[in-house]
């Protein structure tokens, strides 16, 4: 098995998408550093140094005109969490927003996670099985004295191992990178979790303070759950079709569809079952409300389970029976 594991890290590698991926994920991050690193500039020059204090009470200020003036599109329930909690950071003198690298990390991580992430994991994931098809050397490769279950499995196990590189790397070029603009400062700051909601007012009774590192190696962790689950589809996608550009396009129309979906299923209870809705998983470590009532972390992390155990199940199934021609 550890020798076909270590082939098909040769193919994919030999392919030269892990360098492609590697490629992607810095370009963002450096474009994205400089972005941030010029709006801050931009508010310097605009405002000067403005303590944090004063700058989150002035866009709580904000956020509560746009509510008086009716001009919040969206769940007014949302923002009045939203500042409830905000003026909580406040009473604790906690800055939500330290200055740093670590800072970037975690808005990178969890702006990433439902569709850039993914689309890193349906770039290595689409043709390990289709790809075979396509250049015809599925039947050399089912003719050696190996039983099918152990080719397909040694595929697997072969994107885990790319899915858990990309989450390492994804991490430490976002920190390394931001860290030369912004500073390494504030890996220990202090951040506050586990706000809930009652009859629709804030409740704080169960916040915990973790320090800023351990709340990004959470995140980091969800990530990597969505990737494997996300990579786990794909690779169905891939024993069942068998055309590259037919998989990236399934995955690619879902993962577009999810994002879309969130923004519009409030009422839609039976689409919380659905795995694209489920991927934003860091919200709720940032406690955000979730998109259908009754959704939480537990909840979507058991939906993503199902979802990935299911299509690991129809991949071996269909591998190990399916007429090869």
């Amino acid at each position: 098995m550890i020798n076909l594991v270590y082939n098909e890290m040769v193919k994919i590698t030999g392919k030269r998408r892990l360098l492609v991926v590697a490629l992607i994920i810095a370009i963002l991050i450096t474009l994205f550093t400089y972005a941030q690193a010029q709006q801050a500039a931009d508010n310097r020059e605009r405002f000067g140094d403005v303590d944090w204090r004063i700058a989150l009470e002035q866009r709580i200020a904000g956020w509560e005109a746009r509510l008086a003036s009716g001009g919040f599109r969206g769940d007014d329930g949302e923002l009045e969490l939203r500042i409830a909690q905000q003026r909580y950071y406040l009473d604790q003198d906690v800055n939500p927003a330290e200055p740093g690298a670590p800072t970037f990390v975690r808005g990178f991580v969890e702006n990433g996670i439902s569709l850039l992430l993914p689309l890193m994991m349906m770039i290595v994931a689409a043709d390990l099985v289709s790809s075979e098809h396509g250049a015809g050397t599925i039947k050399v490769l089912l003719t050696r004295s190996v039983r099918r279950w152990r080719i397909l499995l040694s595929k697997y196990l072969a994107l885990l191992l790319s899915v858990s590189f990309i989450i390492t790397l994804f991490g430490l070029l976002a920190a390394v990178i931001s860290g030369f603009v912004f500073g390494y400062q504030g890996w220990d700051a202090p951040v506050l979790t586990g706000f809930s909601t009652t009859g629709g007012e804030l409740d704080t009774s169960g916040v915990r303070i973790a320090p800023q590192w351990q709340f990004i190696l959470m995140e980091l962790g969800l990530a990597w759950f969505v990737s494997v689950v996300v990579a786990t589809i794909t690779f169905m996608l891939s024993v069942l079709v068998r055309t590259t550009a037919a998989v990236m396009g399934i995955m690619l129309a879902c993962l577009i569809a999810g994002t879309i979906l969130r923004t519009m299923v409030s009422s839609w209870e039976t689409a919380k079952y659905l795995f694209m809705v489920n991927l934003e998983l860091i919200d709720y470590l940032e406690d955000a409300a979730p998109p259908i009532e009754g959704m939480s972390l537990g909840f979507s992390m058991l939906v993503l389970l199902v979802w990935g155990v299911i299509a690991l199940i129809v991949s071996f199934v269909s591998f190990t029976r399916r007429d090869v021609y």
